[in-house]
């Protein structure tokens, strides 16, 4: 079975976020001052070839921890959907 992954990767809510504090300053700028607190983090895809959904979401979860994610920084969370 093939199966697609959604993954989103955000920096630690504990830990400053430079990207994001710059785009929070910036929203005043172009007239959207009513927002703050933007954290930018990275939204990544990619296919899986698993016996099944439980085989697959262990899969993920491993390239998240080994490769994917910095988890010292950031933290993660999936979907998988069947193709």
């Amino acid at each position: 079975m093939k199966f697609t992954a959604e993954i989103n990767v955000m920096p630690l809510k504990s830990l400053l976020d430079p990207q994001g504090k710059a785009v929070s300053a910036s929203m005043g700028n172009v007239g959207l001052s009513e927002i703050e607190n933007v954290r930018i983090g990275k939204h990544i895809t990619l296919e899986i070839e698993a016996e099944n959904k439980e085989v697959a979401a262990r899969k993920v979860d491993q390239a998240c921890k080994k490769m994917l994610c910095n988890q010292i920084m950031e933290s993660y969370i999936f979907t998988l959907k069947e193709v």
